[in-house]
């Protein structure tokens, strides 16, 4: 049986255009019928035309992608993708983005070994910068929390009668449950604000004394 060729395609999304990853294949001379794609996140493996693709796929026939990271989500998994097309299904790969990767002609020890080093390379390059952006990520949120930047969700802004509703439930005339309906919010949220708002009146006037 002679080997055939086929080419997979993905998109991260339904709503990115796969035109540029269909026109490298046709100019590969990949026929329509012999190429493979998925509209879907790299989240996982469970893609109907990846695995369409895995089942068709023979010893010596040779699959074409656009860039290495079509095969995955994460340099962890292209490795994992990476050996099983060549070892597994002793299939060859091109990547039209990276000429080095491409084993049609490096069958032997040593055209596989260069493509191995190639990959192992792209592979630490991305982690370490992965590590370097969630380094950068946390120096930066140090930095901005230094100069006082707060994160997290926007505090609750106060009603502008919240002061005069809590005067009445200090002075006993409503309950606590009854002054946070009245300003429409829960009950632990009027409690704390009230609270709050008591500990800053109480430093006023110590700072006063």
């Amino acid at each position: 049986m002679n080997a055939k060729v086929y080419a997979y395609i993905r998109v991260s999304s339904k709503d990115q255009n796969e035109d540029r990853q269909k026109i490298a294949m046709r100019e590969f001379g990949i026929p329509d019928n012999f190429v493979f794609m998925d509209k879907q996140s790299g989240k996982d493996f469970e893609r109907p035309g990846y695995k369409q693709l895995m089942r068709k796929i023979k010893p010596g026939d040779t699959l074409v992608i656009k860039s290495i990271d079509r095969l995955g989500r994460n340099y962890e998994e292209i490795l994992e993708q990476w050996r099983i097309l060549t070892k597994e299904k002793r299939a060859a790969i091109v990547v039209l983005d990276m000429p080095l990767l491409d084993t049609r002609h490096g069958r032997d020890l040593v055209g596989t070994l260069i493509a191995d080093i190639v990959l192992q390379l792209l592979s630490y390059v991305a982690q370490t910068e992965r590590e370097f952006i969630h380094q950068r990520q946390a120096e930066g949120i140090a930095a901005a929390k230094a100069r006082g930047v707060r994160f997290g969700r926007k505090p609750m802004e106060r009603p502008p009668e919240f002061d005069v509703v809590r005067l009445k439930w200090e002075k006993g005339l409503i309950s606590a449950r009854k002054a946070a309906a009245q300003l429409g919010i829960t009950h632990q949220t009027f409690l704390a604000w009230a609270t709050e708002t008591k500990k800053v009146f109480a430093a006023g006037e110590k700072s006063t004394v």
